[in-house]
């Protein structure tokens, strides 16, 4: 928990400042990719995910040490050599436990989050799952058990294999040479993410794009279809945890409400999107059916609104990094409830951005929340340790916040009703 804490503390700046430089090159270049709205919720994204991984709130059904103990043939040491092995054993398990995502119903409820961008940018690759709470996958890693790779190499090597996917979420590389046959490249990424009826479900390697190529799922980006990006059933919402959940909502809804026992079981494992018959006609949900022609999510917005919600997500970075470099100093169980609190400030504040009233119910219970904890520590998780007058600063930003969100809550009343009196 805490090792892992502090690298993202090293980590997330440098993928902040990244995401900043894409969009100051997209403005230079007149070619912006990185709306500042979609920007926030995908770093919202990322926070969120961040913190169910540092805190540990998943499970494995079988350890990666486990089935080594059992079928290792070989007992190798942490060379080099044993690191190399260990990545392509995880870039293989990678490619499969992806692919399957994609093509098994309950599974692409994990998934969806990470596709749920009408955009293609640096900061959508922070779109990242926390309905993911137990691990499925492990037994994907029985190549790497079987030759003995250490589980210290393996437990090194997945962070460092799931930063290496960052850098290809971008429009602006086009092409990246003869490395195109060897890596997957931001061309081969963008046409996974699309939506065109050419491109879906295929490139679902990580790093090598020689699984795809050799299992058949390999597409290149053709020139005459520019990839349109998104799901075909619309998140419609900037609230990250919200989407996690839409799917698996619908799957629920469809479960119970299918007439036969039959449907109500096999809904879960039948390829992605698949309804009881007739549901399509009885319960229709949002689809996009024209990818060329469909209006994206949030585009009309308040500048103020925009300005907030940056505002918002740097302040909530900075709690964040905080929580990760003072673990040890927070201490357990109250780094779990610090982590809650992280949780409700992301859903409050994207549920203003998509303008929805009950968002002042969800930050009148955060300032509450706040402000009772400040009682309770008399401090803000320690936080007067390092500079006097934290707590005083806590409690004047949640009062700002509460107070703001009152604002516009109360302004988008307003134009909604002058809107309906005009009509």
């Amino acid at each position: 928990m805490e090792e892992y804490g502090k690298i993202l503390v090293f980590v997330m700046p440098i993928f902040l400042i990244l995401i900043i430089l894409e969009k100051i090159y997209g403005h230079y270049k007149g070619e912006d990719t990185s709306p500042n709205m979609d920007s926030v919720s995908s770093v919202s994204s990322g926070m969120v995910n961040s913190l169910k991984d540092v805190l540990g709130l998943s499970i494995t059904l079988v350890s990666y040490d486990w089935i080594a103990s059992k079928i290792a043939l070989f007992d190798l040491d942490a060379t080099v050599l044993t690191y190399v092995i260990g990545f392509i054993a995880i870039d293989f398990y990678g490619y499969w436990s992806h692919r399957l995502s994609h093509q098994i119903n309950f599974l692409w409820n994990k998934h969806a989050i990470h596709h749920s961008s009408e955009e293609f940018n640096l900061a959508c690759a922070l779109r990242q799952p926390i309905s993911s709470f137990v691990n499925l996958f492990t037994f994907l890693l029985i190549p790497a058990a079987l030759l003995g790779v250490p589980s210290k190499v393996i437990a090194i090597t997945l962070p460092i294999h799931l930063f290496l996917q960052f850098w290809y979420h971008t429009k602006h590389i086009k092409k990246i040479g003869f490395l195109e046959h060897i890596l997957v490249s931001p061309s081969h990424h963008r046409v996974h993410h699309a939506i065109n009826p050419e491109y879906m479900d295929k490139n679902h390697s990580q790093i090598f794009i020689i699984w795809d190529k050799l299992f058949g799922t390999f597409q290149v980006e053709l020139a005459a279809v520019p990839p349109v990006f998104g799901i075909t059933r619309p998140a419609r919402t900037w609230n990250p945890i919200r989407i996690n959940f839409q799917h698996l909502s619908l799957l629920i809804t469809d479960a119970w409400r299918a007439e036969n026992w039959k449907d109500k079981f096999t809904i879960w494992f039948k390829p992605t999107g698949w309804r009881p018959e007739n549901f399509e006609e009885k319960y229709p949900v949002t689809k996009i059916t024209n990818v060329y022609n469909f209006e994206k999510y949030g585009t009309q917005h308040s500048k103020k609104l925009m300005y907030w919600s940056i505002f918002q997500a740097i302040v909530t970075l900075l709690l964040i990094s905080y929580l990760y470099n003072s673990i040890a100093l927070i201490g357990l169980p109250n780094v779990f409830i610090y982590g809650a609190f992280i949780f409700l400030t992301v859903y409050s504040y994207t549920e203003l951005m998509d303008t929805r009233k009950i968002s002042i119910v969800w930050e009148s219970i955060r300032f509450v929340v706040g402000i009772g904890l400040i009682f309770y520590f008399g401090d803000w998780f320690g936080m007067n340790q390092l500079f006097p007058f934290a707590s005083y600063i806590i409690a004047a930003y949640l009062l700002l916040s509460l107070v703001v969100t009152l604002y516009f809550i109360k302004s988008n009343f307003e134009k909604q009703t002058l809107m309906v009196l005009q009509s």
